[in-house]
């Protein structure tokens, strides 16, 4: 069967099924075909624009996140610590390592945050990749506490995305701008429209009610020449009073 996954289909695990299945079953000496997903590399030894070539087979058209097997280097089992630098940079811790629980709130592992810089410190420049360090606990035999498994790292290689989600694609500022503003003008004109449209009807209301008004005065000095014409008659046919009488 073909490692090549349709458009649509990813790699996506969760932290605990990176640590509870995937890490320590490689632990383990369990995960003989996870290296199909999860390859050992010797992270340190490139630069991180160069690992996603070197990920899984079912993660290597992945344009987002890529996940590899870190061993414990030789300094670090004579107790020393562990050298981050690269031919044209080195990794940073950034903050605390912070505990990882599972589904039901046990702690599981722990996790580190680095970010690579170009250069060498202190004056190495920020870039945008970035890495989260995966270490297993287990149970010590000697106590109820939990110990770090040091022999065996999973890292997830990543660069920083500006989007709050990878997967909810959101156009550029550039790109809302301009749709903000062409909004604004399709608003503006349909408010200009609006307003000649209620202006032009206010004037025909005015115009209707002048003409009405001219039309009333004309008809009562009209009606009013017709009162004054049989006001001025004689009310009463004084020959025919007189006859009578």
């Amino acid at each position: 069967m073909s490692d090549i996954l349709l458009p649509g289909f990813r790699f996506y695990p969760t932290e605990e099924e990176l640590i509870s299945f995937y890490l320590l079953n490689t632990i383990q000496g369990k995960g003989q075909e996870l290296d199909r997903v999860i390859p050992v590399v010797h992270i340190y030894d490139y630069s991180p624009w160069d690992l996603p070539q070197y990920a899984g087979n079912l993660c290597r058209g992945d344009t987002e996140q890529w996940f590899f097997f870190l061993p414990k280097q030789e300094r670090e089992a004579r107790g020393g610590k562990p050298n981050r630098l690269t031919t044209e940079g080195y990794w940073k811790a950034t903050g605390s390592p912070g505990d990882v629980y599972s589904s039901n709130g046990a702690i599981i592992g722990r996790k580190r945050t680095m970010v690579f810089y170009v250069g060498r410190a202190p004056n190495g420049t920020k870039t945008s990749w970035k890495m989260n360090e995966y270490k297993a606990t287990e149970l010590g035999e000697a106590s109820s506490s939990m110990q770090i498994t040091e022999e065996l790292s999973l890292c997830r290689l990543y660069k920083q995305s500006k989007c709050i989600r990878s997967f909810d694609r959101r156009p550029s500022q550039e790109a809302e701008g301009s749709q903000t503003v062409m909004h604004h003008q399709h608003d503006d004109n349909n408010e200009a429209t609006t307003s000649e449209q209620n202006h032009k009807a206010v004037s025909d209301i005015f115009s209707y009610n002048i003409s009405s008004s001219e039309d009333h005065a004309a008809n009562s000095v009209n009606n009013w020449d017709d009162i004054t014409a049989i006001d001025n008659g004689p009310l009463w046919d004084w020959d025919q009073v007189n006859h009578d009488w």
